[in-house]
């Protein structure tokens, strides 16, 4: 092993195997005690981790890195994105980046965050070399969806070692700043170009002080494990972390200067959702505060397979972090309704069951139904006062069997609003569209699309819907 991984995790193999049965089975347990209530996962239609949001012209992108399914060690070749409107109803986009964008890059694609200046995105992720030594390198791209490219063709930095989890941060005077590193944290100050950096690397301090107290480990003098994350609010600087040992929790300190030095400010979250690690993410969107991070709830979790939810978060007065716990509700109020009337993607939910997204070039994103009682939620769909009177949908199959999607209000027992039945076009790759008149039906209400028959595997593929007068 590596000596940077070693730094990364220093895991005993008993804490290991210990963990993966466990968090399996808590994650299968948790899934089926949540149920329809749930929205934390936000994303239950893969695993992802180490959540960076970004607001952009009033919508909240969401990057994350991959744990890909089965995964035993930190197995991350991607990055994916998600937005909203709404915070509740998220919509997967495609793959914006991959490890192998960059032509210097061996593997691990690990946590990273996106920033935008001047009408391009930045986008700074830690990768292995060829060599097998970390690094931070920057793609760039003109659209928050990307395609994101590689401007320098080589790393943009690199300390001793430790070069992963960068945050990125510009403050009002323009300085942009770029934190990173485990067991020991950097940064540098970033040129306006945002691919260049000037000075030198600067070491911030390990002291108790800054960071809290690490018992019993002398190497590691303080609680900052990973994970650095900067935010400023009111005029303080918030440097949010993982802390250790592991299990990880959350904990954040503070400075009157981008630069510190920082005070120890406590705890955010404690030790808690099944996952050894964890990752802050925090971000003002339409004037509350959330904080984002992972957990290993779903079917399958573990501290390599690991799910990532989002909560409010506040402070008091004096600045002050409240701290916060995990929450299976997530955000429970959405910010605005869901308009019908228009192309609604069906990677675009609140929350799904069996389900599976995945891509093509012919539809772009789209989900794929497991099994029977496969279903997706849709949160706050306002019909509006003049009820419509057909809804569309692209559907697909590859069995010939009678295979239909149920489209049902408020629950999985609620009013049927239709019956599709789904068209055997013999791939995911060919579709068709399928219309029916449905009910009067006025308000605000939640859909369930739920997919039935008899089919034992990938039962049908599902692309879009709408509603129509």
């Amino acid at each position: 092993m590596k000596k940077n991984n070693l730094n990364k995790y220093r895991l005993l193999t008993s804490i290991k195997f210990t963990c993966q049965w466990r968090n399996v089975a808590l994650g299968t347990a948790l899934f089926s005690c949540w149920g329809l209530h749930a929205q934390n996962p936000i994303v239950q239609t893969a695993y992802t981790a180490d959540p960076a949001p970004l607001v952009y012209n009033d919508k909240l992108y969401l990057y994350t890195s991959h744990d890909e399914d089965g995964s035993t060690w930190f197995t991350m070749n991607d990055w994916k994105l998600y937005s909203t409107d709404d915070m509740v109803n998220w919509t997967e986009h495609p793959t914006p980046l991959s490890f192998k964008t960059f032509e210097w890059a061996g593997g691990d694609a690990w946590a990273a965050q996106c920033i935008e200046r001047g009408g391009k995105f930045y986008m700074y992720v830690p990768v292995t070399d060829r060599k097998g030594e970390t690094a931070i390198g920057v793609a760039v791209a003109d659209s928050p969806y990307g395609p994101f490219y590689d401007p320098i063709g080589a790393p943009l930095v690199r300390a001793d070692y430790g070069n992963i989890d960068p945050t990125v941060f510009i403050d009002e005077d323009g300085q942009a700043y770029l934190y990173w590193g485990n067991p020991n944290c950097y940064y540098v100050k970033l040129n306006k170009d945002m691919i260049s950096y000037k000075g030198d690397i600067h070491a911030v301090p390990m002291k108790p002080e800054a960071f809290g107290r690490r018992e019993g480990d002398p190497q590691r003098p303080t609680l900052y494990e990973e994970a650095p994350w900067l935010y400023k609010r009111k005029g303080v600087y918030y440097l949010f972390y993982a802390g250790g040992p592991i299990p990880e929790h959350l904990a954040y300190a503070t400075s009157d200067s981008p630069e510190g030095p920082w005070k120890y400010g406590g705890t955010v979250m404690a030790k808690e959702g099944g996952s050894f690690t964890n990752h802050p993410g925090i971000v003002d969107f339409r004037g509350k505060t959330y904080l984002f991070y992972h957990d290993a709830s779903l079917p399958g979790g573990s501290g390599f397979t690991r799910s990532v939810c989002v909560r409010e978060m506040d402070f008091g007065r004096d600045g002050k972090v409240n701290p916060v716990k995990m929450v299976k509700e997530g955000v429970e109020k959405g910010l605005k309704p869901l308009c019908p009337y228009r192309k609604v993607e069906a990677e675009t939910m609140a929350w799904s069951k069996r389900m599976k997204s995945d891509y093509n070039s012919q539809v772009g994103v789209f989900v794929t139904a497991l099994r029977n009682g496969s279903y997706t939620r849709v949160r706050d769909v306002d019909f509006g006062e003049k009820a419509p009177s057909r809804i569309l949908a692209r559907l697909s199959t590859t069995h010939n069997a009678d295979i239909v999607m149920e489209v049902r209000l408020d629950g999985l027992e609620g009013q049927v609003l239709a019956e599709l039945k789904v068209p055997r076009t013999g791939g995911s790759d060919r579709w068709k569209l399928v219309e029916k008149q449905i009910p009067q039906v006025t308000g605000v209400h939640d859909l369930y699309f739920i997919f039935k028959g008899k089919a034992m595997r990938n039962l049908a593929y599902f692309d879009y819907w709408k509603l129509s007068h």
